[in-house]
């Protein structure tokens, strides 16, 4: 469990987890289906049954966008490219795709494969309603799932970043112009517009007296309008970083620190107030790992004296590692995949530096005001 996040499982193993946002959003549906619109729509059930199949509905619904989801990543999946994690949230769920597709081909498909689940979900519920007939609690149940799914359907094809509609544009910019940055930029504004249009509309609705829809409204144009703003920036950082090589930002001054070295020796001599928060382990000049603070953190403070370095180290052969010619944005995306905050940088088997966030921080801090 993350600080946001509670954990739930796997499916296919894909980590499945649940925003702390989602308890609100769906104690608020099953309230809003309980106490108003199932006894609009149906008339003369029980009190307990609307507040059951209020929540029956809600489950389900959640179990439709879990299943929206998983098209995207077995879409991903199918084109090799790793899903980190599937999180369900207020406005409904994320599949984390820890690489950028490699052609618009495979981002149109991507895109793609969770409306088309959604559109397969919307008619199979409403087969389902039509074959529930008389029993109304069953009729209203897959009704609204047909509907709602369908909604989703539609929803995510708005043309405009971060929906999947704006996804599909995008892959059709990409392979119009062979140009992803272009692309990007063009589709996510796209977004912001569409974005400032729900945003127009919720204020209009609040004027009408429809207070809570458009509040509704308006804060899904802003959800909507920050996403495209933030992919706008993080485009425009992959620009910048795929001009520059990793050489030209790594840290070559490496901290060598042998390997009988106790941890509390290492924390209090090496590691505060030095800023470094990676050493490289040796014994007898040769390299046989690394360690950082996330690993220090593993062992016990009253252990400290008597665990040395090569004791929690992460061997060399499973460090993570990039080559000095490679690109400062491959780099970034390198230590996102793998949960990490630095890379040693090897050349032709040769430790020859280290690159961490911070060295890429300071890097853009430096270029920006070389403006270069």
């Amino acid at each position: 469990m993350s600080s946001k996040h509670v954990r739930i499982g796997r499916i296919a193993g894909i980590p499945i987890s649940l925003d702390y946002s989602w308890f609100l959003i769906f104690f608020l549906l099953t309230w809003s289906l309980g106490a108003s619109y199932f006894p609009s729509q149906y008339p003369g059930w029980a009190a307990w049954e609307y507040w059951v199949i209020g929540g029956l509905a809600t489950v389900l619904l959640f179990a439709s966008v879990l299943l929206h989801e998983l098209g995207h990543a077995a879409a991903a999946r199918h084109y090799r490219i790793p899903v980190r994690e599937i999180t369900l949230f207020i406005f409904g769920g994320v599949a984390q795709i820890q690489e950028e597709p490699k052609s618009a081909w495979s981002e149109f498909w991507i895109a793609i494969a969770g409306p088309i689940v959604s559109l397969a979900l919307g008619v199979l519920f409403y087969v389902l309603a039509l074959a529930a007939g008389a029993v109304s609690q069953l009729y209203a149940t897959f009704s609204y799932l047909g509907y709602i799914n369908l909604a989703l359907f539609a929803f995510n094809l708005i043309p405009g970043f971060p929906l999947d509609g704006g996804r599909v544009l995008r892959a059709m910019l990409w392979g119009m112009s062979k140009d992803t940055s272009q692309a990007t930029i063009i589709a996510a504004n796209v977004g912001r517009f569409i974005a400032y249009g729900f945003i127009a509309l919720g204020l209009i609705m609040m004027l009408q007296d429809n207070f809570l829809d458009g509040v509704w409204m308006a804060f899904i144009g802003w959800f909507l309008e920050s996403a495209a703003v933030a992919q706008v920036q993080q485009q425009k950082l992959r620009d910048i970083l795929k001009r520059y090589r990793v050489a030209q930002a790594m840290n070559t001054r490496l901290t060598l620190l042998p390997a009988d070295t106790p941890l509390d020796v290492l924390v209090h001599e090496h590691l505060l107030g030095s800023g470094k928060r990676a050493y490289v382990v040796q014994r007898d000049g040769v390299p046989l790992g690394m360690v950082t603070i996330h690993q220090i953190k593993k062992a016990p403070k009253d252990a400290w004296d008597t665990t040395t370095a090569s004791d929690v180290m992460i061997p060399m052969q499973e460090a993570r590692a990039i080559s000095p010619g490679e690109d400062l944005w491959t780099a970034l995306s390198a230590m996102d995949r793998e949960g990490v905050n630095q890379l040693l940088v090897v050349d032709h088997g040769r430790i020859v530096g280290m690159i961490s966030r911070e060295d890429l921080v300071s890097f853009l801090q430096m270029i920006h005001e070389m403006g270069v």
